[in-house]
């Protein structure tokens, strides 16, 4: 079989072309971070209720910290706990939260409070609640039959008007 100078030459670039585009996306990958993160919280995901600060999820005030609030949610079999939550307006907030069961997401519609949660890991958000409202918290990871009935609502209020 003859190939002719020019196939060969097409070839060749296109094989040292694959090879190239490997070679960058690998040192990519292993050099620019793209690989599991270490410092990652991990926890018993069959404990997770036994665990503080999930063996009391809700929302607290705390003193001391780099933020006002911390909001402990747990997401299990198509529910949030707690099925609401609400801070006030100008808090700065740490979101902690994780898994029981499965991965879900949890995603606070409107504002950029986007986590991924997952069993035996303890997923973290700090952010400041600037907007007063009511906010869909919804998992926008597929998580079973009954994903599209798993939310929650965060309310943000203005301490200084009346209920």
């Amino acid at each position: 079989m003859h190939i002719h100078k020019y196939e060969k030459y097409w070839l060749v670039f296109g094989v040292a072309t694959l090879v190239a585009f490997l070679i960058i996306l690998g040192v990519g990958a292993f050099h620019q971070g793209s690989h599991p993160n270490n410092g990652k919280k991990t926890l018993d995901y069959e404990k997770v209720k036994e665990t503080a600060p999930f063996d009391n999820p809700g929302v607290h005030k705390v003193e001391g910290k780099d933020w006002d609030y911390e909001v402990v949610v747990i997401a299990a079999a198509f529910s949030y706990t707690p099925m609401e939550i609400e801070v006030p307006l100008g808090a700065k907030v740490k979101f902690i939260a994780t898994s029981e069961d499965v991965m879900h997401g949890f995603q606070v519609a409107g504002t950029n409070i986007n986590m991924m949660l997952e069993p035996g890991y303890i997923s973290e958000y700090v952010t400041e609640v600037n907007k007063v409202g009511e906010f869909l918290i919804v998992c926008n990871e597929y998580c079973g039959t009954g994903h599209t009935m798993m939310h929650s609502m965060l309310k943000v209020v203005d301490p200084n008007e009346s209920h």
